[in-house]
Formats: structure tokens, C-alpha cells, sequence
């Protein structure tokens, strides 16, 4: 930026000519000969009037530049010819800030000023309204009038991009900037002595605790009046189940529950019996079987109920199964062994009898189940019962599909309906028919055919 000429103090370099710049146009031009680069358009865009080489000066302008010239003539010596001005050198500023320019067309007509050109209008209107205030105002001998420079605006090519631009009427457009928007206010500090203040430390970093939906009925009705007492409590009544409802929820609960049950009790029946059945004839089979080991040779005269003395063999069927004294559910025959019909009037005779009908007793589902398919044996097929001195043979000769449970007598020496018309040494098998119920009883015969010492080791049949 150029250094600014003083001003021109009365006495100094010569008196003082009144009505310098009282001639129309001679303060614009003094005022458009100031150089201020940070106000110069860019290159090609020169619309300000005080380029000379662009835009020459209107005549008011060139009178008030020569009379400015005159006093400064009569002021001082003048500069020599082909100096370089000292205010400003347009086409040495461009040359040395842009390089050099290619020379400007012919300005074409101007086009209707729009609503940003008005700044630039207005800024002439300043200036002109500023010349004529000096011109009509009054002069002293002692100095010229005070009259504050205006305000340069900018020009209409160089819109700021940083606030709004007035229009014509006085109102205010949006600028092309973007909106500047100030810091959010800062909360106000905690007010009171230390212990607020800790408070108020201690509650900045809690999260806030979010607002509860209450589950109270509506109080207002659909078209936005608050509702009245009973019409309040007539929606609290609709809002609550009816008698009927609970119930039925009661009693579906109710089904599903037994309905697990049930489902619960036939899995323990159908399966987790026989399992554990399985387990206690195994091992009960085992200790049999170790106690004949022993070497112990004496007889018991009688077993006591739930002990057992023989083993069941039924090769057709794979059954292996021991035999217990008595037909108790709960110590013989839920525990998976075959009971002996060996108590009361029930009494039959040991397989070691000269004569006598061997009867036992089974389970044909759950508990082990070993008599489920004795229905399957045939005439011939061979039932050996292990004892500890021999093995006792028997072949299948009858069987006796149905019959009541009160019918005692299929277990008597000769059973009638077996085929056997005298005494002799018979076996009897009896279990519950049809099968998971014991409405009835299934009844199968047979008949010894073989004695084997145990010394001979096992018969044919189990040989195989």
C-alpha cells in the first residue's frame, strides 16, 4: 500500500488557495487518485473508477484533477517528465503481482444493475453526495471544512463472503458464505459453598436417567377431553381380564402341566423301568452265580421271599433271567426276576420233585418285561432252569392265550386245559395279557424231558 500524501497545511510552500476543491468533481477525484491495493479488483475485473488506463475519469473529474493540479503546481515544484507516479502504477502492480497482461478488450454495454451492482451504485451516490456537501459548505481563511472521508464499499464483482448483502430497499439478503454460528452456551457454574459445588462435580458425569412411560390407563378420551371418574373406572374394568379368561388360562395351564406329567411318567415306565430292572436281575444273576461257586454244599431247606435259587434260560427268546421266591411286585417282579408260586395255597412243587407242576411268574411289560414274548413259543421249544446241582429241560407243549386272574387252577399239579391227564413234572408260565394292561393272563406248559447234572456240564440246547 502507497504512503498517503500529507495534508496541505495552510503557510506551508505557499499561501493557502481558497476554493481548491470546491470545483464539481475535484474531491471525487482527489479521493479516486488514493491507491489501496487490498481494494483493487482482480485482474480483468477493473470496474472501479479511479483505473486511468481502463476507464477514463467523467469530466467534472478531469476539471477538479486539473485544478488539484494547479495548486499543487503553485504549491511546489513539479514532478520532472516520465517519472513514475508515486501514488500508484496500475500496470506496474500488475506486472510485477500477475505478470504480464494481455491487453483489454472493449468493455461491452453494461448490463441492467442487479441487485448486487446496487452496493456500487450507492458508493457512487456517497461520493457525489460527499462533493456537493464541500462544495456548498462554507470555507474558512484558516483551514478547509472537516469533512470525514467515506466509506469505501466494495464493488459489485467482489461481494464479501462473509455476511449478507443489502438490497436496494433496505432489506438484507443471504450471502453466498456459510452461516457462522457461535460457541453453545456454557452451563452456568454451581452457585453456594463447597459442598454444592461437589455435587455438582460428582452429577456431571451420571447419565441422566431416562423418564418412565407410565402404565396408568389413558386419562384423556379419543377426542382429547380429560375422562370423568366413572368413565375412568369403566376403562380400568375394560383394561382388566374377564373372570372367563383367567380361567381358561388357569386350565390350559393346568393341561400343558399334566400333559408334561404324563409325558414325564410313560418315558419312566416304558423305559427307565426296564433299565433299571435290567441292572438289578444282572446283578442279582451274578450273585447267584457266585454263591454256587463257593463250593458250598449245603441245601436250604426253604428260600425266603426275594431270594434267589435258580436262573431262567429261554434260548428262543434270548432271555436269561433270575429266579426269586414269591410273587412280590415290589421284591421279585419289579426288580426284573421271575417269581416262584411258592407261598399259601399258591404252593408249587422245585423242579428237584419227583412230581409237580414248577409255576412261575413274570412281567410281560416294564421291569425288566421277561415274559413280553413268551406268546411266540412254539410246541418243542426248550425252557431250562439252572439250579445248583443241574439243568432242568423243558419243551413247550400248550398254551392257554386268555384267561381270568381268579383261575388258580392253571397252576395246580395237573392243570386242565394243558393236555396233561396225569401227575408228572410240568412247568407253567404265567404273565399279563393283553400287553401294558392285566386284565388277563397268558398261560404256557411244558413238560421235563431232560436232567442233567451240572457236573456234565450245560445241555445241548444251551450249548449252541
Amino acid at each position: 500500500m502507497t504512503a498517503l500524501r500529507p495534508e496541505h497545511d495552510a503557510g506551508q510552500d505557499g499561501p493557502y488557495e481558497h476554493h481548491a476543491y470546491e470545483a464539481t468533481g475535484a474531491f471525487e477525484a482527489a479521493v479516486d487518485q488514493l491507491a489501496d491495493p487490498l481494494n483493487d479488483p482482480l485482474p480483468g475485473q477493473h470496474a472501479a473508477p479511479w483505473f486511468r488506463a481502463e476507464s477514463p475519469p467523467p469530466e467534472g473529474a478531469q476539471a477538479g484533477a486539473a485544478q488539484v493540479g494547479q495548486m499543487q503546481t503553485s504549491q511546489g515544484p513539479q514532478e520532472p517528465q516520465g517519472a513514475p507516479r508515486e501514488w500508484y502504477d496500475p500496470e506496474g502492480y500488475e506486472r510485477d503481482w500477475y505478470g504480464q497482461q494481455e491487453p483489454v478488450a472493449a468493455p461491452s454495454p453494461p448490463p441492467p444493475p442487479s441487485n448486487d451492482e446496487t452496493v456500487g451504485l450507492r458508493t457512487a451516490d456517497i461520493r457525489r453526495s460527499v462533493a456537493g456537501a464541500v462544495a456548498s459548505a462554507p470555507t474558512t481563511a484558516s483551514a478547509p471544512p472537516a469533512v470525514p472521508p467515506p466509506r469505501l464499499e466494495p464493488e459489485p464483482d467482489h461481494v464479501p463472503e462473509y455476511g449478507p448483502v443489502p438490497e436496494a430497499d433496505g432489506s438484507v439478503a443471504a450471502g453466498p458464505g456459510p452461516e457462522i454460528q457461535g460457541p453453545e452456551p456454557l452451563a452456568e457454574p454451581p452457585t453456594g459453598g463447597r459442598a454444592e459445588r461437589r455435587r455438582a462435580a460428582k452429577g456431571r458425569g451420571r447419565r441422566r436417567a431416562e423418564p418412565q412411560q407410565d402404565s396408568r390407563p389413558e386419562s384423556a378420551s379419543s377426542d382429547g377431553r380429560p375422562l370423568t371418574r366413572v368413565e375412568a373406572r369403566r376403562a380400568a374394568r375394560a383394561a382388566k381380564d374377564s373372570p372367563a379368561v383367567v380361567a381358561s388360562r388357569v386350565v390350559g395351564e393346568l393341561f400343558i402341566s399334566l400333559g408334561v406329567l404324563m409325558l414325564l411318567f410313560v418315558t419312566y415306565q416304558l423305559w427307565w423301568t426296564n433299565v433299571r430292572a435290567d441292572q438289578i436281575a444282572g446283578n442279582e444273576t451274578h450273585k447267584i452265580q457266585d454263591d454256587w461257586a463257593s463250593g458250598d454244599d449245603r441245601k436250604p431247606v426253604a428260600f425266603e421271599p426275594g431270594q434267589g435259587f435258580a436262573i431262567i434260560h429261554i434260548p428262543k427268546l434270548d432271555v436269561v433271567a433270575p429266579i426269586a421266591e414269591g410273587t412280590s411286585k415290589e421284591k421279585v417282579l419289579d426288580r426284573g426276576m421271575v417269581g416262584h408260586y411258592g407261598e399259601g395255597a399258591l404252593r408249587t412243587a422245585m423242579p428237584s420233585a419227583a412230581q409237580g407242576n414248577f409255576a412261575l411268574a413274570g412281567h410281560r411289560n416294564t421291569h425288566g418285561e421277561p415274559f413280553r414274548y413268551i406268546n411266540r413259543l412254539r410246541p418243542g421249544d426248550p425252557i431250562v432252569v439252572e439250579t445248583r446241582d443241574a439243568y432242568y429241560t423243558y419243551e413247550m407243549t400248550s398254551v392257554l392265550p386268555q384267561t381270568s386272574p381268579s383261575n388258580v387252577s392253571v397252576i395246580g399239579p395237573v392243570p386242565p386245559g394243558s393236555g396233561f391227564t396225569k401227575p408228572g413234572r410240568y412247568i407253567t408260565l404265567t404273565t399279563c395279557t393283553p400287553e401294558f394292561t392285566s386284565t388277563y393272563r397268558l398261560i404256557v406248559w411244558g413238560k421235563m424231558v431232560d436232567e442233567r447234572p451240572r457236573s456234565k456240564g450245560l445241555p445241548d440246547v444251551l450249548v449252541g
